[in-house]
């Protein structure tokens, strides 16, 4: 039986195991470098970030709260990014003199991240940085530089684990890379 996601499926670039391995590792350095913090707060970039959050949070060792911001860069079912950034959703902890870690799902052009911190650098938190499960340096527009990175990759359309392909596949436990003729030929 050929599942959904497979006819857009040219590879699997990082599996489940990698995934997870790498996850628990991020999780140990952050608890580290943050051991002494006692008001950290993990902010996460909807939607794509979700499952990395709720993933490496259960491997940080350190209390810490967590809330949810949205931002959007790309139109719908759009490949590439638009340079302009709005907030869809803020966050609603009050974050002066906090630690703030953002959490995203894969920074690629860097204008989203870039925007998301300069808004979030204004309400004078204690420090700001950012973790991301996927690095697109690549791509980059905007100077963004992640504390934090799971995986650094080359220029390629990837999909799964938190990451959409048009709204959908989110849920695969794997990150993929689409096969664009296949998805062309729609």
């Amino acid at each position: 039986m050929v599942l959904p996601h497979e006819k857009y499926l040219k590879e699997v670039l990082i599996d489940e195991h990698t995934l997870q391995n790498r996850i628990a590792e991020l999780g140990a350095e952050i608890s580290r470098d943050y051991a002494d913090v006692d008001n950290l707060v993990l902010i996460c970039i909807l939607k794509g970030g979700v499952m990395f959050l709720t993933d490496i949070m259960r491997h940080i060792t350190v209390p810490h709260e967590i809330d949810f911001m949205a931002a959007a860069s790309y139109g719908r079912g759009a490949r590439s990014t638009s340079g302009t950034v709005r907030i869809e959703m803020d966050i609603r902890t009050q974050i002066e003199d906090r630690h703030l870690l953002i959490v995203e799902d894969i920074i690629d052009s860097g204008y989203t991240l870039s925007f998301v911190m300069e808004t979030l650098q204004a309400r004078r938190p204690a420090s700001l940085k950012l973790c991301t499960l996927l690095d697109k340096a690549a791509r980059r527009e905007v100077d963004v530089s992640p504390d934090y990175v799971g995986f650094s990759i080359d220029n390629k359309f990837v999909f799964g684990y938190g990451l959409d392909l048009d709204e959908k596949y989110r849920n695969l436990p794997f990150i993929g890379v689409v096969d664009l003729d296949a998805l062309n030929d729609e």
